[in-house]
């Protein structure tokens, strides 16, 4: 059974449970530079570079992602948001981007396996994949719109980098996350079709948007419904939404994107809205109770948790939603659907 297939069997049964965050899990053990660092002799400082952790403390996030599986998930995202030539640049680590990306699914490899062979349940891995620190549609230059810091050709190739080492390490979907410019998502998907040429088998793709006000459009513009029309295109195993908000704000959103997308939904809030001081407040019961009114209501088949959730988090939205039935994926009219900043559907 391919793992589309396994995924998709598993969530026409439960709704399944993605992990929880990885950042806020790491600062928690509040690690100093000697232990980002390692014995890899950089020259910069590593402190803040949770993604090297694989290569240099590797039982860090071996028991982040353990920690995660006990609480009840079934998917584990690897430690790979920044793990990117563009991102590493800024650490000197850029040529150690390969090696991360493949220990770190390897660890979350390791885990799910060890899970799967205790209790038989399978597990997943997404091979995460950040937006980087640049922009295809914006320019970063107020006095010269048309400038570019990066062109589509050179991000393709950053995330074919990215995703065929995640691939080679273990990882069975590859997961463009917390999307703030459309443009660089549809580069990751190209680079994944990339790769699926030269494995010659199907890479799954994961896509999830990130919101930046509350009127519901990501940064280069996107309303939700407009961004489904401009990646549906890549057959997503899951189409949803992350980081930016807690559960609260994001109900709208969620029942929007349930209504008209036919992929799976998976959503992973933040742990409410942060503190004056950037702090993650919401206890666990409070964003269970909050996601368990979208599974109630038929409108997700994977949840977990982003920026200030924790294994408790996943725990209780594991509880929360036992025993109710996952989103029936529904069958879309034909149509033609096209994006702008808004969506546009063709009348007959």
């Amino acid at each position: 059974m391919t793992a589309r297939a396994a995924f998709l069997a598993a969530a026409g049964e439960r709704i399944l449970l993605n992990d929880g965050a990885f950042g806020t899990e790491i600062q928690r053990l509040r690690l100093g530079e000697a232990d980002y660092a390692g014995t890899l002799g950089l020259g910069r400082d590593q402190k803040g570079n949770n993604d090297i952790l694989a290569l240099t403390a590797p039982q860090v996030p071996e028991g982040i992602h353990r920690a995660y599986f006990a609480a009840g998930a079934d998917i584990a995202s690897t430690n790979t948001f920044s793990a990117n030539r563009i991102s590493q640049a800024d650490y000197g680590a850029e040529h150690l981007v390969r090696d991360i990306n493949v220990e770190s699914a390897r660890l979350a490899r390791g885990v799910a396996d060890e899970f799967l062979a205790a209790d038989g349940r399978q597990r997943f891995v997404a091979g995460a994949i950040g937006p980087t620190n640049k922009t295809l549609s914006l320019s970063p230059d107020v006095e010269d719109p048309g400038y570019r810091e990066i062109d589509w050709d050179y991000l393709v190739e950053v995330y074919r980098e990215q995703a065929a080492a995640l691939v080679e390490g273990g990882a069975d979907f590859i997961l463009i996350e917390t999307i703030f410019d459309t443009l660089n998502a549809k580069a990751g998907i190209m680079a994944v079709r990339q790769l699926e040429a030269e494995l010659g088998r199907e890479v799954p793709i994961m896509l999830s948007m990130t919101l930046t006000d509350l009127s519901g459009r990501n940064l280069s513009g996107h309303t939700v419904e407009a961004f489904w029309y401009a990646v549906r295109h890549a057959r997503p195993l899951t189409i949803g939404l992350n980081c930016s908000f807690g559960a609260a704000q994001l109900r709208p959103h969620v029942k929007l994107l349930a209504d008209i997308a036919d992929s799976a939904i998976m959503v992973y809030p933040n742990a409410g809205l942060p503190n004056e001081l950037g702090q993650y407040d919401e206890a666990p019961p409070t964003t269970a109770a909050l996601v368990r009114e979208w599974a109630a209501a038929g409108q997700v088949n994977v949840l977990g948790g982003c920026c200030g959730s924790t294994p408790a988090h996943i725990a209780a939205m594991a509880e929360a939603v036992a025993g109710l039935p996952p989103r029936a994926i529904p069958t879309v009219p034909v149509a033609t659907r096209l994006a702008g900043l808004e969506p546009f559907t063709m009348a007959a």
